[in-house]
This record gives structure tokens, sequence and C-alpha cells, in this order.
């Protein structure tokens, strides 16, 4: 079966609908023998009848198979708008299956709580690769969702970290309600970062820190609290003073460096129910999905520990820390998986929704 997703322009004034780009790109598809089952529209506006007739004759299919998908005002909608307009009759008829009429109840629901937000709160993200915005599109598509389950609008303010400095950083983040700082590889914008969090964290902003995120918050804290002006991680700063992210020792030997990264779902273990982890959760293990090489330095665990730092999730061998908190903040979490890849619309996940919930707070305040 052939879906052949194409544009109904519409003219500006008039309103009035042309089928001339759908005519053509089909034309073009027959030209090299693919026959659409369906043609789903891209359109402002509902289609004709007249429309849907004028691409069934040139385009070789039934009138119902031509599919009107309209501009959404929030994403999520679409799958009830494509509902609507028949597209999984037409699929299931084409392919001879006997299916059930989809049970949309719960879906439609979470789109109507969507819509109906009528707070917003600000969260700043600070990387390196804002000016792509898709780079981190699972970021922002999991504070939707936080959004989403705690009745907020999020709206994003993208901060370039590779601009954020000590001396900047009000001016950069201030007014936000909080501040997230995703993965990425490489030195670049990390003294930015770095100084996102600090301003996070006396500030009392909610912070929520992610792969790399998380590695700068565990520095930044080895900085400014510890008292170890020179750390960092031994990703940027080979055979540094004070490398409190590294390798792992079994790590170092090897030279094939697809070996050494840590890649796909991991067990990790809440340490204790008095976190924000646990708080989000309410289990004492959980599976996170992995994409990272360096780790946090064991050698320095017992120092951050006594200097305040909360290691709230480790492996279950206890070798791996896997998420630090700060306990004398409404909302510091630094997490080394990336739990955007398991958020869903209609399934938050927790520590998304609980940042977003914190957030709220703090837009309250």
């Amino acid at each position: 079966m052939y879906v052949h997703v194409s544009l109904v322009v519409s003219i500006p004034g008039s309103g009035e609908l042309k089928s001339k780009p759908t005519q053509h790109s089909c034309k073009e598809l027959l030209s090299i023998g693919i026959q659409p089952d369906v043609i789903v529209c891209r359109a402002d506006q509902p289609l004709t009848e007249d429309i849907r007739r004028k691409i069934s004759m040139f385009c070789n299919i039934p009138p119902e198979n031509a599919i009107s998908n309209l501009t959404a005002p929030i994403l999520y909608e679409v799958p009830l708008m494509l509902e609507q307009e028949g597209l999984a009759d037409v699929v299931v008829r084409r392919l001879g299956l006997d299916c059930p009429k989809p049970d949309l109840t719960a879906w439609a629901k979470m789109v109507e709580r969507a819509k109906a937000a009528s707070d917003t709160v600000e969260i700043a993200l600070v990387g390196k690769y804002v000016a792509l915005h898709d780079a981190y599109l699972s970021v922002v598509e999991a504070l939707t969702h936080g959004g989403i389950e705690n009745d907020v609008k999020v709206k994003v303010r993208w901060v370039d970290s590779e601009l954020v400095t000590d001396d900047n950083a009000e001016e950069m983040l201030g007014g936000v309600d909080g501040v997230i700082v995703p993965g990425g590889f490489g030195d670049r914008g990390i003294e930015g970062m770095i100084s996102a969090i600090y301003w996070a964290r006396v500030n009392k902003v909610p912070m929520f820190g992610i792969c790399l995120g998380m590695q700068m918050a565990v520095v930044e804290y080895a900085r400014h609290v510890l008292g170890l002006a020179d750390a960092h991680s031994g990703e940027f700063v080979e055979n540094g003073p004070n490398p409190v992210i590294d390798l792992m020792p079994e790590q170092k030997d090897i030279t094939d460096k697809g070996g050494t990264m840590r890649l796909g779902a991991y067990p990790c273990k809440l340490t204790r129910t008095d976190t924000r982890s646990y708080e989000a959760y309410q289990e004492e293990v959980i599976y996170e999905r992995h994409r990272h090489r360096y780790e946090f330095n064991n050698l320095y665990r017992e120092q951050l520990e006594a200097a305040g730092l909360i290691l709230a999730g480790v492996s279950p061998n206890e070798r791996l820390v896997e998420i630090v908190e700060v306990a004398d903040h409404p909302w510091f979490v630094g997490a080394q998986f990336h739990p955007e890849f398991k958020s869903r619309p209609n399934k938050a996940q927790p520590l998304f929704r609980e940042f977003i919930k914190a957030a709220k707070t703090y837009h309250k305040g």
C-alpha cells in the first residue's frame, strides 16, 4: 500500500483551493510506476467535494481516498483529525483487515487538556546546537508533555551556551521559570553550560541536566561548592588535575571508541525515598535509555556527597552514578540517561512532569 502526502494550495485572499501540485506530483509517481492508494492532502482548509473529484479523476483514486490533513492548532490533534477524515477506514479496507473502531477517548481528552491550558511557563534550553531547533526536538516535545500534565503551555527560550558567561547569565536567563541543559558531545559551549547551571543553582531556579547537562552540573558543583576550581571532565581536559567526570578504569585501555559507549536501556536503583527522583518515579528501580561514554568519577564520590551533592540514583551494583540532586534547592536534578526518549503526549516522562511542575510553582511563587 502506498500513501502519498501532497500539498493543496489555498489562494490568498480568495481562499480558493488548487489541486495542481497534487496532480503534478502524482503524475510523476505514475511515470515511474507508482500508483498511490491514498493521497493525504496538506491544506489550511477542508477539501471541497469538487477538489476531491478532481484529485480522484487525475490521480486515479476513489474520492474518499483523498484525505484532508488540515493545519492543526497543536500537533497531537492530527491523529483525531485524520480519524475524522476516515483515513483508518480507507487503510483497513484497502488491506482487507478486520479491525474494530479505535477508541481515541483518552487521546481526545489529552488534546483538550493541552488546548485548555491558560498559563505558560518559560524554560531556558541552554545548548550548543540551538541554531537547529530540531536537534533538541525530543527534549522540547518532552517538555510539552510535562506541560500537558501540569495544565500549562511551555515556552522555550533558546539560549546558545557559547554566549553565556557568569557576567551575562542574569541577562540571558533572567525571568525564566526553569533551566534545562540537554546532552551533546565536544567542548564547544561547555563553560556557558556551567555558568547557566551555576546561575540556576544559586538563584534557586528549577534546573534539569540531561547526560552532558548532568555531567556539567557535577563539574559546577565540584568547582563552586567543593572548591576544586580546576574540576572538569576528562572528555575535555585530558589528564586534568580533577576529572570529576571521566572514563571508567576498565574503559581506558579500549581503543575502539564504540566499545566505550553505554547505549540502550539500563536499570537504575533509586537510593533514597526523600529525593525528587523518587517523588517522580515512585519506584525503587527504573529503566532509562543511555547514550554516553564518560561517567561520574567514583574517586570524588565521598567528597561530593560530603559537600551536599545527593547521589539519588545508581546502577544496581552501585558502581555507576546515574542521578544527582542538590538538596537545598526547589528542584535540581541531573540524569546521566536520556529521559526524553521515553516521554509520550499522553504519559509524560516522570522527571519532565515534575520539572515542569516545579517550574509552574516557581512561576506562581
